[in-house]
């Protein structure tokens, strides 16, 4: 998805509806409509031989849902849990997953003029194509995020492989 399509998916007058959310000290964004709902981590169950940013599934509403922490997949080290730690659910390629991030801070509106393509440096690095474009707000940037990108297509096989059940089977 590129600038342009996340601009166009979320296409107001004024220009697109993303949800924020830290990391650490970093602020990111992602388009609302990629975003199915957010709670708090529930009881996570592990699994073995997944790779070690997955940290297991959950059960939500009767899916086995696997989840993704973004803390880790950008190396960005471990954090415990507190009260502001979130899930962010999505539906990847037909898959629901939840990513888990530090804390979801609002629902932003902001225009399309405010959005500028990421700085050659971070585009030319690796695993960086997830990464559409940084929003100048007030007082802060914010990392727009393509979670459709964020996971290889290698890591996307590997949640495949996490066993996934439904109340309907």
């Amino acid at each position: 998805m590129s600038l342009q399509d996340l601009v166009n998916i979320g296409n107001y007058e004024e220009g697109l509806q993303l949800v924020s959310f830290k990391i650490g000290n970093e602020e990111f964004g992602v388009n609302i409509l990629q975003v199915q709902e957010i709670n708090r981590p529930t009881q996570i169950t592990h699994v073995p031989n997944i790779p070690d940013f997955i940290e297991g599934v959950i059960n939500l509403r009767g899916k086995i849902v696997p989840v993704v922490n973004l803390r880790k997949k950008f190396g960005l080290g471990e954090k415990e849990y507190d009260k502001n730690t979130r899930v962010i659910v999505v539906e990847l390629n037909n898959k629901i997953v939840g990513f888990i991030v530090d804390s979801v801070s609002e629902v932003l509106r902001i225009s399309k003029k405010v959005v500028e393509p990421p700085p050659e440096l971070i585009s030319s690095g690796i695993d960086s194509e997830y990464i559409t474009g940084i929003a100048k707000l007030d007082d802060r940037l914010l990392i727009l995020l393509d979670l459709e990108k964020v996971l290889s297509a290698e890591e996307k096989e590997s949640l495949k492989e996490v066993p996934v059940k439904t109340d309907e089977n």
